[in-house]
């Protein structure tokens, strides 16, 4: 079943965030955009170089009203050490979220239950706690957080607008679709 569409489910964990352990919890990601990232596991190869693009794209996230969240099995003091031993980690200033427990990955279905690390999973969350958009990749296939960009700002386009929807490959400012039965066959 697909988790488009649905409410995020309840959960409370630690995190690490700009040199402090914090609280967080599904109420965290209401009233605002969020994209929520999870990964296998602190101390590995494709993992840093992915929150550290996440990293490199913060300032544009926050422009659209963006918060972003990685979240791994790993606790909060293994994102706190990761921090302060990786020069890539280092850099990042957004909640990283320790997911000891596995109710995150759960509630979200990117537990792989063999190994008990999350999957490449990232989550577009619109300001009412709905899933907005999916995507999981195999362990080795790393994500680019530009495509991120361009992903919300069609989620806020088309919660704006209701009745239209953006076409592959539509970039802000582009034209839109309106469905309606004239349009039908036409494309």
């Amino acid at each position: 079943m697909s988790l488009v569409g649905t409410q995020v489910l309840p959960f409370k964990a630690q995190a690490y965030h700009n040199g402090k352990f914090i609280t967080v919890t599904e109420q965290d990601f209401m009233g605002k955009w969020s994209i929520v990232a999870f990964y296998p596991a602190d101390f590995t190869f494709v993992c840093p170089t992915e929150l550290e693009d996440l990293q490199n794209h913060y300032e544009e996230f926050k422009k659209l009203g963006v918060e972003v969240y990685s979240v791994s099995t790993d606790t909060h003091f293994t994102h706190k050490a990761w921090h302060d031993t990786s020069e890539t980690i280092r850099k990042i200033t957004y909640p990283m979220i320790g997911d000891p427990s596995h109710v995150i990955s759960r509630n979200f279905q990117v537990l792989d239950e063999n190994t008990g690390l999350a999957q490449r999973g990232t989550f577009i969350i619109d300001p009412d706690g709905i899933i907005q958009a999916v995507e999981i990749n195999a362990d080795g296939i790393g994500r680019d957080a530009s495509i991120l960009i361009n992903k919300i700002k069609a989620a806020q386009y088309i919660r704006q607008n209701p009745d239209e929807v953006c076409p592959a490959k539509w970039k802000e400012g582009a034209k839109t679709l309106k469905p309606s039965l004239d349009l039908v066959g036409k494309i």
